[in-house]
């Protein structure tokens, strides 16, 4: 990802190898890490079971925030596609008990759809 895209709030891909490294102890014992984004310094990551969040803050970053959302509680979520003028896409996703949606933008390179195919085979079981 480049400082552009990552000054304008683009998420890339992270390796799923690379993610399982740096946040397999956050995972349940039968869990797994199935995509992982990251957007400058913070990151989600998609396992089988739930959405993780993490927030990391300060200037350093040592402060770190992990979120974690069950697909249960996923309401409804929508993806927006790149345009000609606006080349990001973006996801939304609604969470039960939240009137805030979480929303994430990706680069035109990479594959909204393959975001919402593994968000959607979770959240529809």
């Amino acid at each position: 990802m480049g400082l552009f895209d990552g000054l304008m709030g683009n998420a890339s891909e992270v390796s799923v190898a690379e993610a399982q490294n740096e946040f397999g102890h956050l995972l349940g014992r039968n869990e797994r890490i199935e995509k992982a984004y990251k957007l400058i310094r913070d990151l989600f990551l998609f396992t089988d079971k739930r959405l993780i969040l993490i927030d990391k803050q300060g200037l350093t970053g040592k402060k770190v925030e992990y979120h974690s959302i069950p697909y249960k509680s996923i309401t409804h979520f929508s993806v927006e596609t790149a345009g000609s003028f606006d080349l990001d896409a973006e996801l939304t996703i609604y969470i039960s008990g939240s009137q805030m949606p979480i929303q994430r933008q990706f680069n035109k390179n990479l594959n909204i759809f393959e975001v919402q195919s593994v968000l959607a085979d979770y959240v529809l079981k």
